[in-house]
C-alpha cells in the first residue's frame, strides 16, 4: 500500500507524520523558530530511509503551511478539517476537540451539528502564552508545570493576552506569594480563556479529546482541563498521537487528495520555495551613518550624574530603592547627590532575595566608614520593601522620577518613563505635576514588549536592541499589542526581513504605541518643549533615536535613565532628614527569614484571600487585599463613603422585603436593576409578589454563569448577568423577571436618556443563549419606565397571563408607588452626597466622585476601589450624588445616554470645586465609554483638572490602581502647595 505524508506546519512548530492505511508508520516535531522552509527540510530528511524512492502522496497543513504549499505546488488541507478526519478516524465516538498549538487554540464540535471555532490573531491562552508566564516566573516550562502540581491555591489571572497576564502575575511575585500557586493559576487561566474565549456561550460535555503541545506536555494543564470541566477519566481522552492528529489528518486527506510526489521532487519542490519571498514594507534606517550614531550618543551622555567610588568614601549615604515591575534597581548617594553604588536587573520573580544580596553588598563595601542615614523605597514591591526590610519610608513612583528628573532637568514640562510593563507621563506646570498618563492593564509600548520577542528569537533583550540600531531596512510592523505582533513578525521572517530589520522595527512600534495608544498625542507640541526620557527601555538607543524621529523633537535621556526611581527615592530619603536610618543591619539580612501563611480577611463582604508575609524582627506584610482594613487600627475611622451607603441602601430593602401572596419573582441583582431594585421592590410588593434578587456576586457567580457567555469581550457586569440568572434557577426560583428597557428615566441633563445597548437588551441575550431558562418562566419584556402614562399597561400586559386575576387598578397603584419609591431612592443619594461635601469641608479632607455606571458599586466588579480610595483618607462620592449639584454641561458628542449625561455633570461639578477630583472607573468591553472617558476629560481639563481613568474587569489588580490613586492624591497635593509663578 502506498504511503502518506502529513506536513502540519503550525505557528512555533514543523510535525510530519508518516501513514499506511490507517496506521501511524512515524512521527516528528520540532520548533521552527520561524525558519519555516529550512526546518520542513530537516524534517523531511528524517523520512528519507522510510519512504525510499517510492512515490507517495503528500498534504501540508496547519496555520503557517498554506504559503508554502502554494509555494511550493503541493497540496494543502485546512487545519480544523484535517483534525476532524485523524478524530473520526483513530478516535471514533469523540463529542469535542480542544486543540490547543503554539500560537493557535480551536475547539471542533463534532456532536449535534459540526461547528469550529479558532482564536483570531490574539495567542491568548495558548503555548506561547504559557512560554511567556514561565519567563516571568524565571522557570522553565516544565519547572512551571511541576510547580503547579503542588498548588494549594488559584488565583484569578487573565489569559486573554501575555501583557495583560503578566499585569496580574507582576504584583503577586512583588508580593512574595507562593510560585507553585500562581504557576497552578496561569494553567486554569489558559482552560478559562478556553471556556469564554473559544466555546463562547457552548457548553464542553460529554467525550472530550484534548489534543496540541502544551496538553500533551503540561501534567498541570490536564488536570486543570479535567477539574474545570468536572470530567472523568472516560470523558477526558488524552491519546497516544495527540501532537500529530493535524499532520495524521493530512496524510489521511493525501491517501485522497494529495499531491504524488518522490522525495527527491518534493525536497526540489521545497528548496525552490524557500527562495521565494514576499514583500515587506520598509523604512528608512535610523542611522545612515556610524557618525550620526556617534553624535547622537555623545548628545545623550550630557544629562549625568557624578558617580564615586563606594569601597573609598567615608561619610554618609542615602539609599533608594525601586522595585518594579520586572526589576529591581538600587541606588546608594553621597551627601552631594553622587552615585557610590548602583543596581539594575530582572528580579527574576523573587524581588526580595535580589534586594537582599545587594544590601548585604552594600554593607560588605561600607565596612565601617559609611553611614546610611535615610532609606526610602518605590515602586510595585514599595511596602514589601518597607515592610521585609525596615526601609524608612515608601514613595509613591510617580513622585520618586518627577524628584529624579526635576535634579536633572528643572525646566521639564514633560517626563515619559518606559519601564518593564508600565509607561507614566507626567505633564509639568509652574514646577509642579499638571496631569499624569499612566498604561492600563495591556503594557504594549513597554520594554517586556521587545523582550518578549528577543527571548523568542534567543536573545537576550539588550544584544536584541542593539541589531536594530544600524538596520538597513527597518520593517514597518505597526503599532499593535504583543500577540497580535507575532504575527506580523513572523509573517515579516518569512517575507525575508533581517533579525536586525525586524528589531529596528520593533523599536519604532513600542514608541507608537505609547505616543498614540498611551499619550494619545495630536501633535508633537501636546508633549512641550523640554522633554524627558527614562525607564529602562530608553537604554535602547534604536527605541530612543524612534521616539525622536517620531515627535521631531531632541529629547533628554539621563544616562542612568534605567535608575531614576531609586535615585529619585534616594533624594527623598536625604530631604527627610533623619539621623539613622531603621533598614536592617546586616546581622538581620544574614539571618533573614521570610514565612508566609494564608488567611482570610472578614472586614467586608469581598472576603479577600490574603497571604501574610512574616519576616525577621516581627514585621510583617499582608498582601491579597484590596482595600488597608486588615491593616487598619481600631482608632482609624470609616470616612464617607457613597458606594457603601448605596450597598447599604440595598441591604435595607431586602431586609423590609416579605412573602407575598401572589408568591415569588425573582431578579437578577445585576447592571440597570442594581439601581433600579427600589422601583421593582416597590412596584411588586404592592402586587403582593415578593422579590428574590440573586445572590451577592463573587467570583464564583461569574464561574456559574461563564459557560454560557457567548464573547469574551462584553464587559464583566454583563458576564455576571449570566450567574446571576443560574443562581436564581438553582435556588428553585420558577418565574424571573429581566425586561428590556431601551430607555432610562429621563433626568433631562442630556438630549437624550438611552441606556446602553448592552443593558437595554441583554435580556434578549440571555433568554437565546442560556438553556437553563427554558426550565423557568422567564420574563423579558420591552418596557418603557421613562413614560409613567404608558407603563401600567405594558405591565399589565406582561403579568396578566402569569397572575390570572391581577387588576388594572392594582397595577397602576403598584406603578405609583414604584415612581415614589425611586424618586425616594436618589434623594437620599443625593443627600448623601451634600452631606458627603459637607463632611470633607469640616474636617478638610479631599473628595473624589469616583464615576462609573450604577452597577461599578458591586465590589465583586469594582474589586474594592472605593474602599481602597476611602482608606487613602479620601470622601467618596459618587457621580449620582453630585450630577445634580450643576446646570448639564456643554458638550461636543450627542449626549443621548444616562448614564453618560451623569458623569458629564459631575465631571463639571469636579471640575468647579477646589476639593473634588474625578476618578472614572471604566469596563472592559464598554465600546460607547470611549467617548465618555474623552469628554470627561476635556471637561476637567478646560477648568486645569486632573482626570484619572481606571479600567476594570473580571481582575483584580488593586496594586496598580492603588498607585494610579496615591499618585493623583500626590499631583494634587504638589498642585495646591506649588503656586503659579
Amino acid at each position: 500500500m502506498r504511503l502518506s505524508i502529513g506536513i502540519d506546519i503550525g505557528s512555533t512548530t514543523v510535525k510530519i507524520a508518516v501513514m499506511e492505511g490507517s496506521r501511524i508508520l512515524f512521527t516528528h516535531y520540532e520548533r521552527h523558530m520561524s525558519q519555516v522552509r529550512t526546518k520542513t527540510l530537516e524534517i523531511l530528511e528524517k523520512v528519507k530511509a522510510l519512504v525510499g524512492d517510492e512515490e507517495f502522496t503528500v498534504s501540508i497543513s496547519g496555520s503557517a503551511g498554506l504559503g508554502l504549499a502554494n509555494s511550493a505546488n503541493v497540496s494543502f488541507v485546512q487545519e480544523v478539517f484535517a483534525t476532524e478526519k485523524a478524530v473520526r478516524l483513530l478516535l471514533g465516538d469523540v463529542d469535542i476537540v480542544v486543540e490547543l498549538g503554539g500560537e493557535d487554540a480551536k475547539i471542533l464540535f463534532l456532536t449535534g451539528g459540526v461547528e469550529e471555532r479558532m482564536n483570531g490573531t490574539c495567542a491568548g491562552g495558548t503555548g506561547s502564552f504559557i512560554d511567556q508566564m514561565a519567563v516571568l516566573l524565571n522557570l522553565s516550562p516544565d519547572e512551571m508545570d511541576k510547580q503547579g502540581l503542588a498548588a494549594a491555591r488559584l488565583y484569578p489571572i487573565a489569559s486573554r493576552c501575555g501583557v495583560f497576564a503578566k499585569s496580574d502575575i507582576q504584583p503577586l511575585l512583588n508580593q512574595n506569594a507562593d510560585k507553585r500557586d500562581i504557576s497552578a493559576s496561569i494553567f486554569h487561566a489558559v482552560v478559562e480563556q478556553t471556556i469564554t474565549g473559544l466555546a463562547r456561550g457552548r457548553q464542553l460535555t460529554g467525550k472530550i479529546a484534548f489534543l496540541g503541545g502544551p496538553i500533551h506536555f503540561f501534567d498541570c494543564l490536564k488536570k486543570q482541563f479535567k477539574e474545570t470541566l468536572a470530567l472523568s477519566d472516560e470523558t477526558a481522552v488524552f491519546p497516544e498521537y495527540d501532537l500529530f492528529f493535524v499532520a495524521a489528518g493530512a496524510a489521511i486527506y493525501a491517501k485522497e487528495s494529495g499531491t504524488a510526489l518522490t522525495y527527491n521532487s518534493l525536497a526540489e519542490r521545497l528548496k525552490n520555495a524557500a527562495a521565494d519571498t514576499g514583500h515587506n514594507t520598509y523604512m528608512r534606517p535610523l542611522f545612515e551613518t556610524e557618525e550620526e550614531y556617534q553624535a547622537f550618543s555623545a548628545r545623550h551622555q550630557k544629562a549625568a550624574v557624578e558617580f564615586a567610588d563606594l569601597s573609598e568614601y567615608k561619610g554618609d549615604a542615602y539609599l533608594g530603592i525601586d522595585c518594579g515591575s520586572t526589576t529591581v534597581k538600587l541606588v546608594l548617594t553621597d551627601s552631594d547627590n553622587r552615585i557610590l553604588y548602583s543596581y539594575y536587573s530582572s528580579n527574576k520573580g523573587n524581588p526580595l532575595e535580589a534586594v537582599k544580596k545587594c544590601l548585604l553588598e552594600i554593607y560588605s563595601l561600607c565596612e565601617d566608614r559609611v553611614t546610611i542615614r535615610g532609606s526610602a523605597a518605590t515602586g510595585y514591591g514599595e511596602s514589601l520593601m518597607v515592610n521585609a526590610f525596615g526601609v524608612d519610608f515608601g514613595l509613591v513612583e510617580t513622585m520618586a522620577h518627577f524628584k529624579a528628573t526635576s535634579f536633572f532637568r528643572p525646566d521639564v514640562d514633560f517626563i515619559i518613563d518606559i519601564g518593564g510593563q508600565d509607561i507614566k507621563c507626567f505633564k509639568i506646570k509652574n514646577g509642579a505635576i499638571d496631569n499624569i498618563m499612566l498604561n492600563e492593564a495591556c503594557s504594549s509600548g513597554c520594554g517586556s514588549f521587545i523582550e518578549t520577542f528577543a527571548k523568542s528569537m534567543g536573545y537576550d533583550a539588550e544584544e536584541f536592541a542593539k541589531l536594530g540600531i544600524f538596520a538597513k531596512h527597518p520593517v514597518d510592523l505597526g503599532s499593535r499589542c504583543t500577540v497580535f505582533m507575532n504575527s506580523s513578525v513572523k509573517q515579516s521572517q518569512k517575507d525575508g526581513a533581517s533579525i536586525h530589520d525586524i528589531s529596528a522595527g520593533l523599536s519604532v512600534s513600542v514608541v507608537k504605541n505609547a505616543l498614540y495608544k498611551v499619550i494619545r498625542a495630536k501633535s508633537a507640541d501636546d508633549l512641550g518643549n523640554q522633554i524627558v526620557v527614562q525607564g529602562g527601555t530608553f537604554y535602547n538607543d534604536a527605541v530612543l533615536r524612534s521616539f525622536e524621529r517620531e515627535i521631531g523633537k531632541e529629547v533628554t535621556r539621563p544616562t542612568i535613565a534605567g535608575l531614576m526611581g531609586a535615585f529619585g527615592a534616594a533624594l527623598y530619603a536625604k530631604e527627610q532628614g533623619k539621623a539613622q536610618s531603621s533598614i536592617s543591619p546586616k546581622e538581620e539580612l544574614e539571618n533573614f527569614v521570610n514565612t508566609t501563611k494564608e488567611a482570610v480577611c472578614g472586614g467586608c463582604t469581598n472576603k479577600c484571600r490574603l497571604t501574610v508575609n512574616t519576616f525577621s524582627g516581627g514585621r510583617k506584610f499582608i498582601s491579597g487585599n484590596r482595600c488597608e482594613t486588615p491593616l487598619k487600627t481600631a482608632a482609624q475611622k470609616d470616612l464617607p463613603n457613597a458606594y457603601q451607603f448605596k450597598r447599604s441602601l440595598f441591604d435595607e430593602e431586602k431586609a423590609k422585603i416579605k412573602p407575598g401572596t401572589r408568591g415569588k419573582i425573582g431578579m437578577p441583582y445585576a447592571l440597570n436593576i442594581i439601581e433600579l431594585y427600589p422601583f421593582w421592590t416597590a412596584f411588586f410588593a404592592e402586587l403582593g409578589i415578593e422579590v428574590v434578587f440573586s445572590e451577592p456576586t463573587t467570583r464564583k457567580t461569574y464561574e456559574l454563569g461563564r459557560d454560557t457567555i457567548p464573547s469574551d469581550t462584553v464587559c464583566y457586569p454583563a458576564k455576571l448577568v449570566h450567574g446571576a440568572i443560574s443562581d436564581l434557577i438553582h435556588r428553585g426560583i420558577d418565574t424571573i423577571f429581566y425586561p428590556c428597557m431601551s430607555y432610562n428615566l429621563d433626568e433631562e441633563k442630556g438630549d437624550n436618556h438611552f441606556n446602553c445597548p448592552v443593558v437595554a437588551y441583554y435580556p434578549e441575550l440571555i433568554a437565546a443563549n442560556m438553556p437553563a431558562v427554558k426550565t423557568v418562566r422567564f420574563l423579558y419584556p420591552y418596557l418603557g419606565i421613562d413614560h409613567p402614562d404608558t407603563f401600567p399597561k405594558q405591565m399589565m400586559k406582561c403579568l396578566a397571563e402569569v397572575y390570572p386575576g391581577i387588576k388594572r387598578a392594582e397595577v397602576k397603584r403598584a406603578a405609583k408607588k414604584a415612581y415614589a419609591a425611586i424618586g425616594a431612592y436618589r434623594e437620599r443619594v443625593r443627600e448623601f452626597g451634600r452631606k458627603g461635601i459637607a463632611y470633607a469641608e469640616e474636617h478638610d479632607l479631599p473628595i473624589i466622585v469616583l464615576a462609573g455606571r450604577p452597577y461599578h458599586i458591586d465590589p465583586e466588579i469594582n474589586h474594592g476601589i472605593d474602599r481602597l480610595v476611602s482608606s487613602l483618607g479620601v470622601v467618596v462620592l459618587s457621580d449620582d450624588s453630585v450630577c445634580d449639584f450643576v446646570s448639564p454641561p456643554k458638550v461636543s458628542v450627542l449626549n443621548q445616554w444616562t448614564y453618560h449625561s451623569r458623569l458629564y455633570s459631575a465631571a463639571k461639578f469636579c471640575a468647579q470645586s477646589e476639593r473634588a477630583n474625578f476618578v472614572q472607573l471604566v469596563s472592559f468591553g464598554c465600546g460607547i465609554d470611549a467617548v465618555t472617558t474623552d469628554e470627561c476629560r476635556s471637561i476637567l481639563e478646560r477648568e486645569d483638572k486632573l482626570y484619572t481613568q481606571i479600567k476594570i474587569d473580571e481582575i483584580n489588580n488593586s496594586g496598580a490602581v492603588k498607585i494610579r490613586l496615591r499618585s493623583l492624591l500626590c499631583a494634587i497635593e504638589q498642585k495646591t502647595e506649588v503656586k503659579p509663578k
